[in-house]
């Protein structure tokens, strides 16, 4: 009995060693807030004040000592982020998670990015200030590499930390222009339907612009006159296997002083990307004697994407014009490696790729590029055709001038000089949303857009082969979609369709009216907007358009033979308001409603994998609203029944009782059970939380939230057929600055802002965001060190 208590007691002190040992080397890894480290380049001390959110306030003599201290910051907190988004372009992402993520490769690797960034990088004039603060920002990321703690993520992948380049940046913009990649989801879908059902089908979908809707206006005269002037199948595969995050949409609106109660701008931004932990963006606030800014970071970018001082603010929100065209090509009957143009045959430029696997052999990849752009196999798999097909994507055929525009506007002082670098930013499509100190609101759509002849669609595969599908011209930036100082003394943007200033429709994927006409509800009704106020509006939770459809809807149901049961809840969905706290049974019942309208109306047609498809664009979204209101309609027939022509009266009642059945199935006959928030949750995943054991520790959440698809608060899921609305994207943070109190300007973040799970700023902010609670983002300097939670000082070496 001895010798076993005597066992068991040397046991349980090894076990606690090993415990201590293992608790006291993940405490190691930990990112540094206070202290002081010596950083190699340095010409002066840099000194790094953290509050209580862990956001860097950054304080020194000049603008390369702080970028040095800002990229260690960054990358303590955000290592890991940068690694894999640097990865995304050259085909990197297999290396860390294995096979399961070649198609993901091999889709960015087709698209160019990394031989349109070696391009530039060769061009660079090493001495503009726009490549030295780079290099000083990159110095101090691999500062942080060489001396500081290895991520807890590089030790469970394996994963060796390299140094950082100025390709690497180039790479980070390259993936955010790629954005959204609606075109690849719609185009050769749009392409299948039209070849396989006909045109009658085609004009029964929402693709062209529907003048009745709400637009966003164009103003151009104001006190600033002088201002100078299958493959859809794979790539949604691809996308969804992405470790990290896309941009989705957006709202914005700036508010004149004659709509302020202050008298004073105010701006309000909430741009939507994917959600995922750890979250985009990564806040900072530099202060030199000739600089300052407060920012939202893009990893591995140095400069802020989203950012304010006191003279000036900025934000943004998706254009989602198509700046991504495919094209048709003919193979040479007897040579494979020439292409048919209208001035006879050309030859193919092959690129030979090696994509390197985790526990695997290396895949070799080859693609061809014919004069419109890439031509992959890979990217044609499972289009029902046999030409190949090229993608023609504006982002690879034009200068890279976007990170000179991130300068420009970061180093602006007035709207005239912020003006002039707009025409740089060629991609992504952003419209740029802009408000000042002196009471000058504007909206800039920013891209480089191009006029197609008139019998062209850009929303089907053109014809590569005889030259008269192709761009007739560049638009100047004096024809982009523009507003500044308009009479209506705000500017705003959601995504909706922009109206032309160039006499002509922009083609794009446009989000339809919902969030723009609520916007503009709201914002016409009153003219004493205040912080207050605004920041009740960004998180705004109810649908001008959805009762509507229900009205709609329900007039065309007989419901003699309903049940109490369900005569009440039609009853509460006949009186519902639109809106979404999680509380709602209507909201659910809606929703479930909606999707199987949907199925009951194209499944028949297409199928379930193109129907699968067709509810992750853009264009399902669009058609909603418009499609309820037809009347008469080609797809309302269900096909597979032979001897019936299915109505839209048919069609609702048959969607209401699927819905209602499944509701039942899912959580029985207790609508009580039916609320909003049990189906409606959010939760931030990080790419080793799929692992289950590990998910508690890397993801936040779930949560169960307010808000919904397509109203302000945009708390979007997609559709499919688990009846459980898990939401993937919405606000990646809300930002308001109000120019009557700057200091004061509030914003949030929907995790936290250190991307290392060890930092407890990993999800310090997660249950804010879902409550809706801001913080101020601080830019006095008294109040910042008074307030200071840990000063970290970097000292020259």
């Amino acid at each position: 009995m001895r010798k076993l208590k005597k066992t068991l007691l040397v046991l349980g002190v090894l076990l606690f060693m090993a415990f201590l040992g293992v608790f006291i080397f993940l405490n190691t890894l930990k990112p540094s807030y206070s202290g002081e480290k010596t950083m190699p380049g340095l010409s002066q001390e840099a000194t790094v004040y953290f509050d209580d959110y862990g956001i860097p306030h950054i304080y020194a003599e000049n603008e390369a000592d702080a970028f040095k201290a800002m990229g260690y910051v960054h990358a303590q907190d955000r290592l890991w982020q940068m690694e894999l988004l640097r990865r995304v372009a050259k085909g990197g992402l297999s290396e860390v998670f294995g096979k399961d993520l070649v198609e993901t490769d091999k889709l960015f690797l087709s698209l160019g990015i990394d031989e349109h960034t070696k391009e530039t990088v060769s061009q660079l004039d090493s001495n503009t200030e726009v490549v030295k603060l780079t290099e000083a920002y990159l110095s101090g990321i691999n500062e942080f590499i060489k001396s500081g703690p290895t991520p807890v993520e590089f030790y469970l992948t394996g994963l060796e930390k390299e140094p950082f380049t100025i390709s690497d940046v180039y790479n980070a913009i390259g993936y955010m222009a790629f954005s959204f990649a609606m075109a690849h989801k719609t185009d050769p879908l749009l392409t299948n339907i039209k070849n396989k059902l006909g045109e009658e089908y085609i004009n029964d979908l929402a693709i062209s612009s529907d003048t009745s809707t709400v637009w966003i206006r164009n103003h151009k005269k104001s006190k600033l006159d002088t201002l100078s002037n299958s493959l859809t199948a794979n790539v949604s595969s691809a996308l969804k296997a992405l470790p990290i995050p896309q941009f989705i949409g957006s709202n914005s609106w700036v508010l004149s002083p004659e709509k302020t109660r202050n008298g004073k701008v105010i701006l309000a931004n909430d741009p939507h990307v994917g959600f995922a932990q750890p979250s985009v963006w990564y806040e900072a606030h530099i202060n030199t004697p000739t600089f300052e800014k407060y920012g939202y970071y893009f990893a591995g970018i140095p400069f802020p994407v989203l950012g304010h001082d006191r003279n000036l603010a900025f934000g943004l929100t998706m254009f989602e014009n198509d700046d991504i065209d495919f094209y048709f090509e003919e193979n040479h009957p007897t040579d494979s490696t020439k292409y048919k143009t209208e001035s006879g045959w050309k030859d193919y430029e092959f690129m030979a790729k090696t994509i390197r696997v985790k526990d695997e052999d290396p895949v070799k990849f080859t693609y061809k590029k014919s004069r419109h752009g890439s031509v992959s196999e890979y990217m044609t798999k499972g289009f029902e055709g046999e030409n190949p097909i090229a993608t023609s994507w504006i982002y690879t055929k034009i200068d890279n001038e976007v990170l000179d525009a991130l300068y420009q506007m970061n180093h602006a002082s007035n709207i005239t000089e912020f003006q002039l670098a707009l025409p740089k930013i060629h991609a992504p499509g952003l419209n740029v949303m802009y408000g000042d100190a002196k009471g000058n609101v504007a909206w800039w759509a920013t891209a480089k857009l191009y006029q197609m002849p008139d019998s062209v669609s850009t929303k089907f595969i053109l014809d590569g082969t005889n030259g008269i599908q192709e761009p007739l011209r560049y638009l100047d930036f004096s024809e982009n979609p523009q507003s500044i100082n308009p009479p209506q003394n705000y500017v705003y943007s959601a995504n909706n369709q922009p109206d032309s200033i160039a006499g002509m429709v922009y083609p794009g994927y446009y989000l339809p009216e919902n969030r723009a006409k609520r916007i503009v509800e709201l914002l016409d009704a009153k003219d004493d907007w205040d912080k207050a106020s605004v920041s009740e509006m960004i998180l705004d939770i109810t649908s001008s358009v959805n009762p509507e459809l229900v009205t709609d809807m329900i007039k065309l149901i007989d419901i003699s033979g309903f049940n109490e049961q369900q005569l009440i809840l039609m009853d509460e969905l006949k009186n519902w308001k639109g809106d979404y706290p999680k509380e709602s049974i209507s909201a659910t019942f809606y929703h479930r409603c909606e999707y199987f309208v949907l199925k009951n109306t194209f499944e028949d047609e297409l199928g379930k994998e193109q129907f699968e498809q067709f509810l992750s664009t853009h264009l399902v979204k669009r058609h909603i609203a418009w499609g309820v209101k037809m009347d008469d309609g080609v797809w309302w027939d269900n096909v597979k029944t032979e001897d019936i022509v299915e109505t839209k009266g048919d069609i609702a009642l048959k969607s209401l009782q699927d819905a209602w059945t499944s509701l039942i199935n899912d959580f029985g006959e207790d609508t009580m059970q039916w609320q909003w928030g049990k189906v409606h949750t959010l939760e931030h995943g990080h790419p080793i939380g799929r692992v289950d054991a590990l998910r508690k520790y890397f993801n936040a959440g779930p949560f169960p939230v307010h808000g919904s698809r397509e109203v302000i608060n945009n708390m979007a899921f997609p559709y499919d057929s688990t009846g459980l609305y898990k939401v993937n994207s919405g606000p990646s943070t809300r930002r308001i600055i109000d120019f009557s109190d700057v200091e004061n300007s509030i914003s949030i973040l929907p995790t936290g802002q250190s991307g290392n799970p060890l930092s407890e700023h990993y999800k310090d902010q997660a249950q804010m965001f879902v409550n809706g609670e801001f913080r101020k983002m601080m830019m006095n300097k008294e109040e910042i060190i008074e307030k200071r939670k840990s000063i970290l000082k970097f000292l020259k070496k």
